[in-house]
């Protein structure tokens, strides 16, 4: 079975959850004053374990 996971395989919740960490990430991005120190790490975690719960769910059908 293949490991890739697709927009499809998340819950309604989980699609509003990422665009919502997306925006905030976006938003972190464009506040940056140029230095390019902007950390948006805590924003990736969020998204990675949505990610690796559908990715979970996936793998039990």
């Amino acid at each position: 079975m293949a490991d890739d996971i697709t927009f499809a395989d998340f819950t309604l919740g989980e699609k509003a959850r990422i665009t919502a960490l997306t925006a905030r990430m976006a938003k972190r991005g464009l506040a940056d004053d140029g230095s390019g120190n902007v950390d948006i790490s805590d924003l990736k975690r969020r998204v990675e374990r949505i990610e690796n719960a559908a990715r979970r769910r996936k793998q039990k059908k």
